[in-house]
């Protein structure tokens, strides 16, 4: 089965076909052609991403990126409906909705937190090639992402359940904040990490110390608006050198590797979970990856943890076949041409 997808959930843009089969409780995918193009550069100025912008670029980006893909065959498109940026996510529908309409094929609306997830848990076998297989249940999932923090449950495959979330600000919202404080470029997450790791290198240590908001209350719920403004609060009014600015990089992100430590420690002690995975953007974080597999190895022996592919950690249209893939070849999928629309706070349990 062949699925070209569409993600627009927010800066980027892009397009991907990919090739799909089942073998026994195995899934198989192939990329066959793919296309991204970001935005970031043109966000920079404002320090994050500016909604009525990113619609504009994806408005133009969509038709250039499709002429790649004007003359291939496949058997459904597939399009991100949420969560995400609403304008943003319009661009995407209603682009992939003329081209299912065109090509009479059916028209598959995916969860953006879902694909993250799903194509995490998948291996990659070859550079365009990845295998989804020997998933041991429950699995437990931890997104996050410039818009989303969150622990989810997977106890039945494709059934979700959040059992932890942040009460406030993403974790990639947060390391953006701060970096734009420090003066680093936006998309301030790699920014942070660059430094950081600079800083560690150096064996620099900060004399500031963070705060770590809610590392002992006995729940899986996160809060990053303390540690934002503990920043913000200790930066005011001071004139940090190189190495100053360097050593406050690796304070914070120690800070929020010490949190969600904790929390997927408590995470996988109350859910006795399988399988660990992390997905999304901040999941290509090297201090983070590091920290979480490290807790793994060391407390949870018995729970097999799966990192995804850097090339598979940002927003991309081939995570978006991926998920279609799977739920249509597990008989799943669901035809939305005649209701699809765009919600920008989709919840991953709304399947």
């Amino acid at each position: 089965m062949k699925i070209l997808a569409f993600e627009t959930s927010c800066d980027e843009t892009g397009i991907a076909l990919v090739e799909g089969k089942k073998s026994g409780d195995a899934f198989e995918f192939k990329v066959l052609r793919q296309a991204l193009l970001s935005q970031a550069a043109l966000h920079a100025p404002y320090g994050g991403v500016y909604p009525d912008l990113a619609k504009r670029e994806h408005q133009k980006n969509l038709p250039a990126l499709y002429k790649e893909f004007a003359d291939d065959e496949y058997d459904a498109v597939a399009v991100t409906v949420g969560p995400g940026l609403e304008p943003a996510l319009w661009q995407g529908i209603e682009f992939a909705e003329r081209v299912a309409r065109d090509k009479h094929v059916p028209l598959l609306p995916i969860n953006h937190m879902e694909a993250h997830l799903l194509s995490s848990l998948a291996k990659p076998t070859t550079e365009h090639s990845y295998i989804l297989e020997n998933v041991g249940m429950s699995v437990l999932a931890l997104l996050i992402s410039g818009g989303h923090t969150e622990f989810v449950l997977m106890q039945e495959w494709l059934q979700y359940k959040v059992i932890g979330k942040t009460l406030d600000d993403a974790v990639g919202e947060a390391f953006d904040k701060v970096a734009r404080m420090l003066d680093l470029p936006y998309p301030g997450g790699p920014e942070i990490s660059k430094h950081a790791t600079a800083a560690r290198e150096k064996k620099l240590v900060s004399d500031i110390k963070l705060p770590r908001p809610m590392l002992h209350t006995g729940t899986c719920d996160v809060s990053f608006s303390g540690l934002k403004t503990a920043a913000l609060y200790s930066l005011r009014d001071k004139k940090l050198s190189a190495d100053e600015k360097a050593a406050f990089a690796a304070e914070f992100e120690e800070a929020v590797g010490d949190i969600f430590v904790q929390k997927t420690r408590q995470a996988l002690n109350d859910t006795g979970a399988k399988t660990f995975v992390i997905g999304g953007g901040v999941a290509a974080n090297r201090y983070l990856r590091e920290r979480l597999e490290q807790l793994v190895l060391d407390e949870f022996p018995d729970c097999d943890f799966r990192l995804p592919h850097l090339a598979i950690t940002g927003d991309n249209a081939v995570m978006i076949a991926q998920c279609a893939l799977t739920r249509a070849l597990s008989g799943k999928k669901e035809d939305g041409a005649e209701t699809l629309r765009a919600v920008g706070n989709l919840s991953i349990t709304k399947n």
